[in-house]
């Protein structure tokens, strides 16, 4: 079983994913444009196992249909490096810069299209959603 590891800027908070990438995707709600000071949220989902070391400071915020999501960030650098959806056992959706990879595949799905920003080119093919599908 493949791994990869993420961590936040100075190293102190980490994750340990196991097992293949279930997708990537973006997102351009202006919430996660807030959080991730950035233009959009690039995000890489992985099912359990995963292994979490140092401590996190969480953070929960509501999405548009209700649903709860804990964001984990490093108390230290301030870089937030993963976040589970509350009721959704089983699987957490990991920044993908916190990979520091270059190589990392490239997103499948675009969401909150509505709210990217017209000068974000994507990839050729990419599934795009004007809000939130799910």
């Amino acid at each position: 079983m493949s791994s990869r590891t993420a961590s936040c800027y100075c190293g102190q908070l980490r994750i340990e994913v196991q097992g293949e990438l279930l997708g990537v995707g973006v997102c351009h709600c202006l919430a996660c444009q807030q959080r991730t000071g950035s233009v959009f949220a690039a995000l890489a989902g992985y099912a359990a196992p995963y292994t979490v070391t140092g401590k996190a400071t969480e953070f929960v915020r509501t999405g548009d249909h209700g649903s709860q999501f804990r964001f984990r960030f490093c108390p230290v650098c301030g870089s937030t490096v993963f976040h589970t959806e509350e009721g959704v056992e089983g699987r957490v959706s990991v920044a993908v810069g916190a990979f520091a990879d270059p190589t990392f595949p490239p997103p499948e799905d675009s969401v909150y299209e509505h709210r990217r920003h017209a000068w974000v080119k994507l990839p050729v093919g990419i599934t795009r959603y004007d809000t939130d599908p799910s």
